[in-house]
């Protein structure tokens, strides 16, 4: 058994069933990430691992301890929250080693702790500061050293870069990956940024509607996504999708042969559906001599690569290319791809068929 397990959770408010059967397993040291848009449960599941809410049916374990129905004082857990939930009438010290206060650990081993943490998290300097008085990077990294002085089995972050502005969101994300690489405690990180789920995580489980569309590594989920979904979600900008009708072993999208490799070509005569989506990632596009023909939309340079979006026939495609490009907006273009690079999706299960 892992370090924790979720078994066939379920969780429902009335008539509305929010988790359908969530099962996870993660091993000791591994970072998790469930990420999702708003809604899909994330949250709920965390609370439940946290013991701020008990499932309507499952069970939840850490190691051998079944902890379902375990109050959350007793489970050996430390959770970081999205508003960091400092006590403003107490300094940084104070807030770091309260927990251990409440657990009667002695005060030499409390002034230990935050001195250790604070080195950790180079927040010494602030100890005597109120949260008042700190940024906003500074309280997640106070939130992060109450967390950080239990010593705790489990680590559970609750977005916790959501209330930080874009530069400091890079900077914490840094810090998390670097603390967790220090430490090795197990960690399951809520997050609705696929980006932070990406450069965070050993495992992600990509959730919707109550449904862990699939669970596997950052590379897995990437280059093989499981459902349309997961294509859509993870990757930005999103995967190109084109719908497609299905004519033996070809694919037509508005009277255009889309390519296929021998392999695609055998999945499509076997495909139940008469229509599958085919996609393909910016990164896969490039501008040729010849090809799939269109028109220059858009351009939007980033600095280190630009994302040009072009009409053709089967739709609005984003390409990714590095740095500046020289194209200008209503320039004739090719596009070309090599046909294994494509993704093939039932149009209408939404699941992956190559």
């Amino acid at each position: 058994m892992g370090a924790l397990s979720i078994r066939n959770v379920r969780k429902t408010f009335g008539p509305v069933e929010i988790l359908k059967g969530i099962h996870i397993d993660i091993e000791a040291g591994e970072f998790l990430i469930l990420v999702g848009p708003s809604g899909c449960g994330k949250s709920t599941l965390l609370n439940m691992i946290a013991g701020l809410d008990v499932p309507s049916s499952g069970s939840i374990h850490m190691g051998e301890r079944d902890i379902t129905h375990l109050p959350s004082k007793d489970r050996d857990i430390a959770m970081v929250f999205q508003s960091y939930a400092l006590y403003p009438n107490m300094n940084v010290a104070q807030n770091i080693a309260f927990a251990l206060e409440m657990r009667k650990v002695p005060k030499p081993q409390r002034e230990a702790a935050v001195q250790r943490v604070a080195k950790m998290l180079q927040i010494g300097h602030l100890l005597d500061r109120k949260p008042g008085a700190l940024s906003g990077g500074q309280r997640q990294r106070v939130a992060m050293g109450r967390a950080l002085a239990r010593d705790p089995k489990l680590f559970l972050f609750d977005e916790p870069l959501s209330n930080l502005d874009a530069k400091l969101r890079v900077e914490m994300r840094a810090e998390i990956k670097l603390l967790h690489q220090r430490t090795k405690t197990t960690t399951v990180y809520v997050t609705h940024d696929q980006v932070e789920a990406m450069t965070l995580g050993d495992r992600i489980a990509v959730m919707k509607d109550g449904v862990v569309q699939q669970f596997g590594t950052p590379d897995d989920i990437y280059t093989r996504p499981a459902t349309r979904f997961v294509a859509e979600f993870i990757g930005s900008p999103a995967m190109n999708l084109i719908t497609a009708q299905r004519s033996g072993e070809t694919l037509l999208a508005h009277g255009i042969e889309l390519a296929a490799s021998e392999t695609q070509r055998a999945a499509i005569a076997q495909a139940a559906g008469p229509e599958l989506v085919y996609g393909l990632r910016p990164e896969s596009l490039q501008f040729a001599d010849a090809g799939l023909p269109g028109t220059l939309a858009m351009i939007e340079p980033t600095g280190p690569e630009t994302y040009v979006l072009v009409d053709t026939a089967v739709g609005q495609l984003t390409v990714r290319v590095p740095g500046n490009t020289q194209q200008r907006v209503g320039e004739r273009v090719h596009l070309q791809w090599q046909p294994q690079q494509a993704h093939l999706f039932d149009a209408r299960t939404e699941a992956r068929v190559v």
